[in-house]
Parts: C-alpha cells; structure tokens; sequence
C-alpha cells in the first residue's frame, strides 16, 4: 500500500500531466490508475513518481508509452451482441420514426477508442435507413482523447480477426477485404467524423440523439461518472437514447435518466416528453 508521501507524489504526477499534455487523469479511480501507472514505472526502471515525472521531463516521448498504459482502449465490432440488436430492431427505428422524414441524426462514440464501436453504429444504422438516405442524413461524431487509437480510427482498417465478429452478410457489404486486411468502404466512412474530446475537460457535443459510451464511466470515480452524466444529459435531445457498456451500474441510481432497458444498459433523459405526446410513446422493454 503506497504512503500518504506517495500518495502526494502521484497527485503531483497526475497535475503535471494534465498541466503538460491536457491529460486530467484527476477524476479516474485511484487504485486502478495507480497500478498501471506503478506498471509503467516497473518497465521503465522508476522507483518513485517523483522520479518518473523527472523522466517525463527530460524524455517527453515517454509520455506516449505511459498513456498506452493507462488508457486501455479495450474495444470490438458488435461488443456484446445482444443490446447491438435491440438497437437495431428497436431503438433506432423510433428513433427514426420520431423525427421528420428529412432531419439529421446526430450520433456521438464517446470513448471510442480505435473505431469498431463507431463503424458497427455506422453499420446499424445504414441498414435501418440504407445506405443512400444514411449518407445524407447521418453525422457519427466519434470522440476520444488518445489520439493513436484515433489515426487507427480514421484510417478504418482492421486485421481479418478484428472483423470475425461483423456477420458475414454485413462484412461482404461495409467492408474492403486487401491482403488480409478490411478497411471499412470509403463512401460511408465520410459520415463518421473521429475527433479529440476529454469527457472530464471539453465541451459535450450537443444536440444528440443516440450517444454510446461503453464501459468508459466504469474507469472514473463517482464524482467525476456523475459530471460526465450531468454533461450526456445536456448532450442528448429530449427523445434521445444513451446506451452504456454491462460494466457500467452507476445509472441505476441515477436521477438524471430513466431505464429503457436496465439489463442491455439503455437510458433516456428523465424528462422525456416526446414520448408522451401524439407521435406515440416507447414500447415496453425488459429491464424496464
């Protein structure tokens, strides 16, 4: 167990960093973030905060391997298939029925590491509207603070075993197969726009009706889960829909939003008044 001079140390550490290369880590879980830090300073040959944040000093590409380490942008094509589902046989088509025939949908991948999350949005929704009226009508706003897995992101090509979880009939449809490779095809990947945001520091991204953030919340204290919630409900319209990862629990005691399905981690807005009116109102869900 670390020392309150430690203690001290790291707290020291994670100012310099925010202070250096807009990096707050501040809001994260001290135990977890404190391991991979401490693992990063193992590799290294560190034996104190103090003395990594000198080698930070002196080798700023340090900084590079160190957020490698602590940010692990763990992600996958259709990740936890079953809420994927519910959210193309339900969520989005009411979410389409409850705005006029030629409004824009705006969609925001918060934490979304290097991209399948992103894409796999791209591909629900192009089957839920076709590919034509998802080129016009479509803006997936796809955020991270990594701006590695980013490049990966924008460069939209994936390894033959990333992809293995995209069902065949939609990788032959969205996908470019070349030496093994898949890039995600060029005309549809416009409407995905991958850019740096810090949930904890930055502005949310407004006027939101569908904003996924999966299993990204589950990394930040209490404090800092309730300020990022407090800013997805500014995010969201009021029909909008949050969908969150398995790991995430924090909504269930949340007065920000209500459950459209606790068990697959969809959220809307408590007050949601669209529901209510005459453009009818959500079905029934489990979990509800």
């Amino acid at each position: 167990m670390a020392t309150p001079v430690q203690n001290e140390d790291l707290e020291a550490l994670l100012v310099f960093l925010k202070a250096n290369r807009n990096f707050d880590f501040t809001g994260y879980k001290r135990a977890s973030l404190q391991r991979r830090i401490d693992k990063r300073m193992q590799d290294v040959g560190v034996g104190s905060y103090a003395e990594y944040m000198a080698q930070l000093k002196h080798d700023t590409g340090e900084f590079a391997s160190l957020f490698d380490t602590v940010l692990i942008n763990v992600t996958a094509f259709f990740r936890d298939d079953a809420p994927w589902q519910m959210l193309g046989e339900t969520v989005i088509p009411n979410l389409i029925a409850a705005k006029p025939p030629d409004a824009p949908l705006r969609i925001w991948s918060a934490g979304c590491a290097s991209g399948e999350e992103a894409y796999t949005l791209a591909m629900v929704l192009a089957e839920a509207l076709g590919e034509s009226r998802f080129r016009e009508r479509v803006k997936i706003y796809a955020t991270d603070v990594d701006e590695a897995a980013l490049a990966t992101a924008r460069h939209a090509v994936y390894p033959r075993k990333a992809v293995e979880a995209v069902p065949e009939a939609l990788r032959e449809r969205y996908f470019e197969a070349a030496d093994g490779e898949y890039a995600f095809r060029k005309e549809l990947r416009r409407s995905v726009i991958f850019g740096r945001n810090d949930l904890v520091l930055d502005a949310p991204i407004s006027r939101i009706d569908l904003l996924v953030c999966r299993n990204t919340l589950m990394y930040f204290n209490a404090e800092t889960q309730e300020k990022i919630l407090s800013r997805f409900h500014f995010a969201l319209n009021d029909h909008g829909v949050l969908f969150l990862g398995r790991a995430e629990t924090l909504l269930t005691h949340s007065s920000l939003f209500t459950a459209l399905d606790a068990q697959r981690r969809l959220f809307v807005r408590s007050t949601r008044p669209i529901y209510n009116d005459r453009r009818g109102a959500w079905p029934a869900l489990v979990g509800e």
